[in-house]
């Protein structure tokens, strides 16, 4: 790894956790508290996204230093397994089963889904 991949995934890695905390506020600021939307659709869209420029790497991208800064950096960035993790802890604690459950299991079926989706849609350029 070269120096300037590792600057490179660094400052990405900061820009998505910035980009993911007012996202975050945006969704929080319109949806009804009790369930974790924000944390949700983040992650969801940013397995969708990874799916692409994934498949976009494998097919199209002349180089996959971009993969890596905008994958491991940007959207490592934005996307958090930790806060869904505790979320769907706290869901549990708060015996919300049913909304743990699709914290938990709903989150990891629909990040697959839309992660395998955006594969296809970035091998299909």
């Amino acid at each position: 790894m070269t120096p300037w991949i590792f600057l490179g995934v660094a400052v990405a890695g900061g820009v998505g956790a910035a980009v993911r905390y007012m996202v975050d506020g945006s969704i929080r600021s319109k949806s009804a508290a009790g369930y974790p939307w924000p944390t949700t659709l983040i992650n969801i869209s940013g397995s969708l996204v990874l799916g692409f420029l994934t498949g976009l790497a494998m097919e199209a991208l002349p180089a996959n230093n971009v993969a890596i800064v905008l994958g491991t950096g940007f959207l490592g960035g934005y996307t958090t397994f930790s806060t869904a993790s505790y979320e769907t802890v706290q869901l549990m604690r708060d015996r919300r089963y049913a909304a743990a459950l699709g914290s938990g299991l709903g989150l990891a079926v629909a990040a697959v889904a839309a992660a395998g989706m955006g594969l296809w849609l970035g091998l299909s350029l």
